[in-house]
């Protein structure tokens, strides 16, 4: 197999979450999302009036933001 691997591709872009999905996915409502955009307590991509999600910062956000059982 020849060429580079898609994630090291600098022409691949990620599919981008709406907010739906994003909600959907933490099982929080929209309108919780959209108070974490406007918080900036999420990352986000703001394209005119649209407001998207790179998956991978996503799951970084909560990787970063979960807390370890204390035993």
């Amino acid at each position: 197999m020849t060429g580079t691997p898609a994630n090291r591709n600098p022409r691949h872009l990620p599919t981008l979450l709406d907010i739906e999905q994003v909600a959907e996915h933490l099982g929080v409502t929209v309108r919780h999302v959209r108070r974490l955009v406007s918080e900036h307590r999420i990352p986000y991509v703001k394209w005119g009036h649209y407001v998207r999600f790179d998956p991978a910062e996503v799951a970084n956000w909560i990787a970063t933001n979960r807390i370890p059982v204390h035993r």
